[in-house]
């Protein structure tokens, strides 16, 4: 036997072995019948596009669990009628400790407590291992845990939930939800569609990504081959009406302005320049008349020696 039917022989067992049961834990947390059948089949197709990875792991159902919840708990099936999770009634208690109920009482349940109260108390899963597959710390798991039991212990009250220990509250939830049936007139996947389906799926995603490629590549062509090889300077829009005709008048003001100005700095140059020799005739009147006063002073001095 070749390596790939040793590997479509192996993924086969693994679907056969767990298909229908994780068909029931999807039904259980969602509500919706195909939505769950959509959900495991989405779940296997991705464990066969990458089953050298899952075969190897040290629990594949785990694996496969673990893609099935998170497609079923996808926000985005809430834009989708026909993949939204179901509602429960508001008071499950009113139908009775019956199968129904539980389902329903499950669904009233936020998603993060719904998904940790199946892995825990339906599938069997201990709190560490609990923690690992919801990706979230022990004490939150416990808190969610706790949160949940108390929920259904208020909505269906017959069960006796309360005032029991936790290990009890895990006993009688584990025996009810493991007699819950699947979804109704929905069958599993068939084994040999789920690998042909998943190699078709790949096969899609890979052709939209090379048409995605080739898109974007002759978009960039086509706008480098349009595109101008050099710079073509924009036009210049004529401005019309009052900024146009004020143009050259401001100019014209502005160059009377620095003429005036200029003329004023020349006149006011040339009357210093005429005012410079009488101002220094002046001095020069200044000095001698100084000077004659001194030599009178100076004689006055002198007189009484010359007596």
């Amino acid at each position: 036997m070749t390596q790939p039917e040793q590997a479509a022989t192996a993924f086969d067992a693994l679907h056969t072995r767990h298909a229908a049961t994780l068909m029931r834990q999807a039904y259980l947390l969602t509500g919706r019948p195909w939505l769950a059948r959509r959900a495991v089949e989405r779940g296997f197709w991705l464990a066969w596009q990458r089953w050298p990875e899952v075969a190897v792991d040290p629990d594949p159902a785990g694996w496969v669990r673990a893609a099935v919840y998170e497609y079923a708990l996808t926000p985005w099936h809430r834009l989708c009628p026909g993949l939204r999770t179901a509602r429960g009634p508001r008071n499950p208690s009113a139908a009775g400790l019956s199968d129904g109920a539980l389902a329903a009482a499950l669904l009233r349940l936020p998603a993060p407590h719904r998904r940790a109260l199946l892995l825990h108390d339906g599938v069997g899963l201990g709190l560490d291992a609990t923690a690992a597959e919801i990706e979230a710390s022990v004490p939150a798991t416990a808190g969610r845990l706790r949160h949940a039991r108390e929920r259904i212990a208020a909505l269906l009250p017959q069960l006796g939930l309360d005032g029991q220990p936790p290990e009890r509250q895990g006993e009688i939830l584990r025996a009810r939800l493991t007699t819950l049936p699947g979804p109704p007139q929905v069958p599993p996947p068939v084994t040999g569609d789920v690998r042909s389906g998943s190699e078709r799926s790949a096969q899609r995603i890979t052709r939209t990504a090379f048409g995605a490629a080739w898109l974007f590549a002759l978009v960039t062509l086509v706008t480098i081959a349009l595109a101008p090889d050099h710079y073509v300077p924009h036009p210049e829009r004529p401005q019309a009406g009052v900024p146009h005709s004020r143009m050259p008048a401001d100019r014209q003001r502005g160059a009377d302005t620095r003429e005036r100005r200029s003329e004023v700095g020349e006149q006011r140059d040339a009357a210093r320049e005429e005012a410079n020799p009488a101002r220094e005739e002046g001095n020069a009147a200044r000095e001698e008349g100084n000077a004659a006063v001194r030599k009178k002073i100076r004689q006055a001095r002198l007189a009484p020696e010359i007596r």
